[in-house]
């Protein structure tokens, strides 16, 4: 899943590179390699701290129902609100990455706001306000996981970090989900705010350990444009909607799944033991994403993951046995960390210096954002869990739509 003409800008001739590297032309500063493994891990941090709290969004709508006594509609809105400034982020960071040439600044000014609007919204306390909060926070959060996508698809080893941020995401998200809960119940709404914050300093802390991966200059960008096999816009139309729907039709169920769960009878315990495992797993699914893209054009692996994912979301009608309770979110956990870092990689494909990445990440956080309002609306307005799981497998049938442009790609790579 790696750019060649990306690859060619980053690494050195032996396929190396160095350990001291500039620091946004303040200096030189030791990092790790620019193709390391390390790297890629510093780079899935930095683009997971801004939508850490989609992770964990099971644990933040059940606080705000159970505990702050809001309805799903409401808890939905608020959650809308965080996502849908995530996507505002996303966008305009989107036009502006040409022009970010010191992105590490700009990283850690947005690092330290978002921790700021997350000590906010514990602070003040107020239902009232945590809309506008939200929305705020989640601005600042898409702008820098927007950056950190655009980052990773100039960084000649996108295929491996896309794969990587997934699974840094799963791990934070089996942890919150699995302990989270109960935390909740001892000391209040707002523990999965504190949570966020936490993972926003580690990857601030993480920061300066990162190598430049500047923009390519003039000349780097004519030599792209005059060497790369000119694609059409409908591939990058059909990835980007394809993301979409992928993100929506998942996060509409996962957003709820607390809910879902009690909806057949399942205890509270048991589903979040089930979220917990269930994360943990789904970490293979990154890993094979990481292994598989390295080796195998993308078609054929994400056809196959897309179909395994709707038979998945259709083990869902079936809550009410639990075995198949814990396969249905096996499944598509694995699933959805294999599919992720493919469409973002198809993404970032397009360009040299990571813009369509960017928007691979705001398709990605408009499919996160729409889902749970959409659910939200939908439950509250007497829809049932069984009829939201068809409705979200239709959505999800729509992405396989993508399989024949990946299959271009792949065609062009070659070329």
């Amino acid at each position: 899943m790696q750019d060649p003409a990306n690859s060619a800008a980053t690494e050195t001739p032996d396929g190396g590179a160095p350990s001291a590297v500039p620091s946004d032309g303040d200096g030189i500063q030791l990092a790790a390699a620019s193709n390391s493994w390390a790297a890629s891990i510093f780079l899935a941090f930095l683009s997971s701290a801004g939508l850490y709290y989609v992770n964990i969004f099971p644990v933040i709508v059940d606080a705000l129902m159970a505990g702050a006594g809001l309805s799903a509609e409401q808890a939905g809105q608020i959650t809308f609100a965080n996502t849908m400034g995530a996507v505002i982020g996303a966008f305009t960071v989107s036009w502006l990455i040409r022009h970010i040439p010191r992105w590490k600044r700009a990283a850690a000014i947005l690092l330290c706001c978002s921790i700021g609007m997350d000590v906010l919204t514990i602070q003040l306390a107020n239902l009232d306000l945590l809309i506008p909060l939200r929305l705020v926070h989640g601005m600042l959060g898409g702008a820098l996981v927007g950056l950190g996508f655009a980052v990773i698809a100039r960084s000649g080893i996108a295929g491996r970090s896309y794969s990587m941020v997934l699974l840094v995401q799963y791990t934070g998200g089996a942890i919150g989900v699995g302990f989270l809960p109960a935390l909740v119940v001892e000391h209040g709404t707002y523990v999965p705010f504190f949570a966020l914050i936490t993972f926003s300093v580690i990857t601030l802390l993480m920061l300066p350990l990162i190598a430049d991966y500047p923009l390519p200059t003039e000349a780097e960008s004519r030599a792209h444009a005059e060497n790369a096999t000119p694609l059409p816009m409908l591939p990058i139309i059909i990835t980007l909607v394809a993301l979409f729907c992928f993100q929506f039709a998942n996060m509409a169920l996962f957003a709820f799944i607390f809910d879902l769960g009690k909806t057949f009878d399942l205890p509270l315990g048991f589903i979040s033991q089930t979220l917990f495992w269930a994360n943990l797993i789904a970490i293979g699914g990154a890993a094979l994403a990481a292994v598989t893209g390295q080796k195998y054009p993308l078609a054929k692996p994400l056809a196959a993951a897309l179909v395994i994912t709707l038979l998945g979301l259709l083990l869902f009608v079936y809550s009410d046995i639990r075995p198949v309770f814990i396969l249905a979110n096996v499944v598509t956990g694995i699933t959805w960390a294999f599919c992720v870092p493919y469409f973002l990689t198809m993404a970032s494909r397009f360009d040299s210096a990571g813009q369509m990445g960017a928007f691979g990440g705001f398709a990605s956080k408009l499919g996160l954002a729409c889902g749970p309002l959409f659910a939200g609306y939908f439950i509250t307005g007497g829809g049932s869990y069984t009829q939201l799981i068809i409705l979200t497998v239709i959505v999800l049938g729509i992405c396989l739509v993508s399989v024949p442009a990946a299959a271009r790609l792949d065609r062009a790579a070659k070329t």
